[in-house]
């Protein structure tokens, strides 16, 4: 079973030394997934999980209130602008909002600003309540009624000029309508994607085997960060109006006021939105807008709740970087129960099987959800394992009846197992021993001491496997490989079906074969698109030795690992030479790749095994026949960073990220991903997050990009 995480102490049982040591942690940890969610709209954890990070963070800082420091999560927003496009300053900081869980909290909100606005049980209090989109916040600035700049909220402070990109939506108008209109005006709210054009734009996505977006927050927030405004203008975006920034001049005294003035000028605003007058009215609205919630065409994670008059707002100010007068009352993750009808097993490129369960479908938040991920065997017997939601102790059976929840309202699972509803006849689920494609070669469970491996349980079919031929083929095809244009998941599954390619060489015997194949005569070809296939294809015809190294999808060889042995060996000739001896156990051979840097046991095991396979050497040696493979460039070991350790991070400006790496790699320096006490160098570009507060935190130098440029005499 997978080891557990160390059971965290309770806030109030934290000594000073601890509490200043858990919060550099967690500083640390959501330092990074604010730096997935707002710059790189790859969300790593579910909106629950972040929320209890934030909410322990917060409470030892109301505990310990002298560790607070400026860097603080509590003292931010959001996370700094990716660099992707130009900085905008706001003139008006965007802030967050407090989140509220439960009803004590939202009683609690509302006798704080009675306390503080030294009002009476008898005085009301007008709020004005809307649902929370989930979408991506921006701030339109007008000037003279013109639309002059959109910028995304970054990190409150500073965001990213989308103006070009914002002008594309429908719902954002260029000229604010109606008469009196202040010469500056600045209008926020929320871009969002409906749930009917997200799954459209996935099937579309999926069809040209692009990006599949994990949910519409983030198709939204993918869309809108394009550098060509087109392909924003070719998704169906949506802007809620609800907030402001600098205003020259106020045309309502009242929240609501504003949001009606919002809609006289031309916007669109929240319908759902509407004031209530007692606790007791903003948690009925709360209810009703919860229980509406799956039948909405947009996505919500709660209420949120403002005092509607703006001079009440004005006095009761901010604290910290929320304001006093306005909270978030979050959704709890929703769920739904439904029946596990079967169990099938996916296979991938290196021979993983994982078993994905097969729902009766059910909606849950506003999505029909039919399939779930269940891990690994282990997870199916209860006990543990990779992703472990599941109580343990409780096996999942088919035929079970199953509580499922989307975590963050992004990824499926089962979360229990409804024992008094499981059919008499259902028997525990046997995890297969032998593969499901047709040659039904063995599975085995390999037992890697401390390491989730162990509870993974693999195909030793390799490329004779028909599933992972599809997985190896598309990893050949990828970016980091071989980068055909044209050649994307669909085409892959396409052409393996119809027995054209069966293996890499394939790929280069196509155009040889297409008197016979006719590939424009196949619906969504034509000449046109089948010259540009064969030119791409043509294009790779010549690859580095590391990219070929990669390509060829050997267990454990990433890109580093493969960069490592290109430059080790020098050329393909002197490499495959010593895997075919590695492969022999040839000890010699097999201390000589041991004796390059970053490569140990392992790997060598992993090229052993792999040249090991008679089908593989044949597979490679077609393959070959259509290539030239050019020799790694040494590097060098001569220069002011040879043998350093250096670490890119932010979105660099004078070169891409690929660029840095194999610059410092032929000046001899080692490029690692993350930072360690061994980091001799921490280059940041804009937007560094994580990775540039655990420099600090380790004493490692950092340097600008000029200061690199400088160190290596500008090489």
């Amino acid at each position: 079973m997978a080891s557990k995480s160390k059971p965290l102490i309770a806030v109030d049982k934290l000594t000073e030394r601890q509490a200043k040591v858990e919060l550099v942690r967690l500083a640390l940890e959501i330092e990074r997934h604010n730096e997935a969610y707002y710059n790189e709209d790859a969300p790593t954890i579910s909106d629950a999980a972040y929320d209890e990070l934030r909410r322990r963070s917060d409470a030892i800082e109301a505990r310990f209130p002298g560790l607070v420091t400026k860097d603080s999560p509590s003292q931010k927003v959001g996370a700094a602008p990716s660099g992707k496009f130009r900085k905008v300053r706001h003139a008006v900081p965007m802030l967050s909002l407090d989140n509220a869980f439960a009803e004590q909290d939202v009683v609690d909100f509302v006798a704080r600003i009675r306390r503080f606005l030294r009002l009476g049980d008898d005085e009301t209090i007008v709020f004005s309540a809307e649902p929370k989109i989930d979408g991506l916040s921006m701030s339109l600035r007008y000037e003279g009624g013109d639309l002059v700049t959109a910028a995304t909220r970054g990190d409150g402070a500073e965001g990213e000029d989308v103006t070009a990109n914002i002008r594309t939506l429908k719902d954002v108008p260029h000229h604010l309508k109606g008469r009196g209109v202040p010469d500056v005006c600045e209008v926020r709210g929320e871009v969002y994607m409906t749930k009917a054009a997200f799954l459209a734009l996935n099937e579309r996505q999926k069809a040209a085997g692009d990006t599949v977006f994990a949910n519409p927050r983030n198709s939204a927030a993918g869309s809108l960060r394009q550098k060509d405004p087109t392909i924003t203008a070719s998704r169906p975006l949506g802007f809620f109006a609800y907030a402001w920034g600098e205003m020259s001049a106020m045309p309502a005294d009242t929240q609501s006021g504003m949001i009606a003035w919002f809609e006289h000028c031309g916007f669109k605003t929240n319908p759902l939105t509407r004031t209530c007058r007692s606790v007791e009215q903003l948690l009925a609205f709360h209810g009703e807008i919860e229980s509406r919630r799956s039948h909405l065409d947009y996505d919500i994670d709660g209420v949120v709740y403002k005092v509607d008059r703006l001079d009440w707002q004005e006095r009761l100010g901010f604290v910290s970087r929320t304001p006093r007068w306005a909270i978030a009352h979050k959704f709890p993750a929703e769920r739904a129960i439904t029946v596990l009808k079967d169990i099938e097993i996916q296979v991938g490129r290196t021979g993983a099987l994982t078993p994905v369960g097969k729902l009766e479908p059910v909606g849950v938040g506003g999505v029909i959800v039919q399939n779930v991920t269940l891990h690994n065997p282990d997870y199916i017997k209860g006990v543990g394992g990779k992703g472990e939601v599941l109580r343990e102790g409780r096996d999942i059976r088919i035929g079970d009846t199953v509580i499922v929840q989307r975590a963050g309202d992004v990824i499926p699972q089962i979360v229990d197992v409804v024992l008094d509803r499981r059919p008499k006849d259902a028997k525990p689920y046997h995890f297969p021993r032998t593969c499901p494609c047709h040659l039904h070669t063995e599975v085995v469970r390999e037992e890697i001491a401390g390491g989730e491996e162990g509870a993974r349980a693999r195909c030793t079919g390799e490329f004779a496997c028909p599933y992972q031929k599809i997985q190896h083929l598309m990893l050949f095809v990828s970016r980091r490989a071989f980068d055909i244009e044209g050649f994307g998941e669909k085409q892959i599954e396409y052409f393996f079906e119809q027995g054209w390619v069966k293996e890499p060489g394939d790929i280069f015997t196509l155009q040889a074969r297409n008197d016979k194949l006719k590939l424009e005569q196949i619906e969504g070809y034509g000449a046109t698109s089948v010259r540009n296939l064969f030119d791409a294809i043509n294009e790779r015809r010549t690859i580095g030795l590391d990219r070929f190294i990669y390509a060829l999808g050997i267990r454990h060889v990433g890109e580093t690992t493969a960069l490592a042995l290109a430059r080790g060996y020098g050329s393909w000739e002197a490499f495959h030479d010593a895997c075919l001896k590695v492969a022999a156990k040839d000890e010699a051979a097999m201390a000589e790749m041991d004796d390059i840097d970053q490569i140990g046991d392992t790997v060598i095991q992993a090229v052993a095994a792999y040249f090991g396979e008679s089908h593989n050497r044949g597979i490679v040696e077609r393959l070959t026949r259509h290539l030239t493979i050019v020799d790694a460039e040494k590097p060098k070991k001569d220069t002011a960073v040879a043998g350093k350790t250096v670490v890119f991070t932010g979105s660099l400006e004078k070169f891409t990220r690929d660029e840095a790496k194999a610059q410092a790699a032929r000046l001899g320096a080692k490029v690692s991903g993350s930072v360690s006490k061994k980091t001799d160098y921490v280059v940041a570009g804009p937007g560094a997050g994580s990775k540039l507060a655990e420099a600090a935190k380790l004493g490692v130098t950092v340097l600008t990009e000029d200061e690199w440029l400088a160190l290596i005499g500008g090489a």
